[in-house]
């Protein structure tokens, strides 16, 4: 009997089309998985808590940046000793436009405020973009029983060291504002730092503080609680979210005015090509109309400028700053 001999199968079209079809599915996806693992990813440092004026601004437009880039935009929060530790942080960090820092006008404060600092605020930085300006408002508790600025003033006059004031924390634009007020009408109160502008808020709502400069953000929702009275907007002009509300300036303290800017800083030595790009995707994503809404809800007026502008309004505030605090005899350790 003749023994069969196996031999091999020849695979079918079916069988080698399968394959190919699988081969190309796997390229294609380790393509994918390439390119996801190369994709950028930029950090936007928030030196502030989770909720404060920096970090909701962060989180209006990140996603829209990030995408604009063709990267991952990520906002991270690296709060501590009036917002010295996150700045510290991008100070240190790769010059290569990867890591940037949502800064306000605490950024500059602090160079004349603490008197040791790891980075110089004007010199270890270069201004991105600055993308909005927020103003202040002038809060008090009911109890206190004044209905305008100078009556406010009156009445702490009268009662030297009797009265407190919040703030966002020993630093904050919150707490300079009121120093700068208090320097300059020439009244005593004491200062009751917290963690944060809410924070701050919720002390003068419960009356155990008489009064706060908040972020407009802060006091808007409370126009109508029986508890708190706004009494001014700290700006050279009134606020176009409040503009029943006078002006500091015009109802009692001839002047006087604190609001701030707000935009993203790089480590100095960022390549000036990478800043110019960074400028011009980011005024772009602001000036969508959906931005623009989110800014208006969050009390932020929206600003466009280019990097040298913004560049020159940091050096200009830096000024301000430093006569401010000088003004206010604020000091931190």
């Amino acid at each position: 009997m003749t023994k069969k001999v196996a031999t091999p199968m020849t695979p079918t079209l079916f069988t080698r089309r399968s394959f190919t079809a699988i081969a190309a599915a796997a390229a294609a996806l380790c393509g994918i998985a390439a390119a996801h693992a190369q994709q950028r990813v930029i950090h936007i440092v928030v030196p502030f808590g989770t909720g404060a004026v920096q970090d909701t601004v962060a989180r209006a437009f990140n996603n829209e940046l990030g995408a604009a880039l063709n990267a991952s935009a990520i906002v991270e929060n690296r709060a501590g000793a009036g917002g010295t530790v996150g700045a510290a942080i991008v100070a240190r960090a790769p010059a290569d436009g990867n890591t940037l820092v949502l800064a306000a006008a605490s950024h500059n404060i602090a160079g004349f405020l603490y008197s040791k600092l790891s980075y110089d605020p004007l010199k270890d930085f270069v201004g991105v973009a600055n993308v909005g300006n927020a103003g202040y408002v002038l809060a008090v508790s009911s109890g206190m029983g004044v209905s305008s600025t100078a009556d406010f003033i009156k009445e702490v006059k009268a009662n030297p060291g009797k009265y407190n004031y919040a703030s966002a924390g020993n630093g904050s634009a919150t707490h300079l504002a009121m120093a700068s007020f208090l320097a300059k009408a020439g009244l005593q109160m004491t200062h009751i730092p917290t963690k944060s502008t809410g924070e701050a808020v919720n002390e003068v709502l419960a009356g155990r503080v008489q009064a706060v400069i908040s972020s407009s953000i802060g006091v808007m929702g409370f126009q109508e609680d029986a508890r708190m009275k706004l009494l001014a907007s700290t700006g050279q002009s009134r606020s176009p979210f409040l503009p029943k509300l006078p002006t500091v300036a015009e109802s009692g303290l001839p002047g006087y005015a604190f609001d701030s800017w707000i935009g993203l800083l790089a480590p100095a030595g960022t390549p000036k090509a990478e800043v110019e790009r960074l400028n011009a995707v980011t005024n772009k994503v602001l000036a969508d109309p959906v931005i623009q809404e989110r800014f208006k809800r969050l009390g932020v007026e929206p600003r466009s400028q280019s990097a040298e502008e913004f560049q020159k309004l940091l050096r200009a505030d830096w000024d301000a700053m430093g006569a401010v605090v000088k003004a206010s005899g604020a000091k931190v350790d």
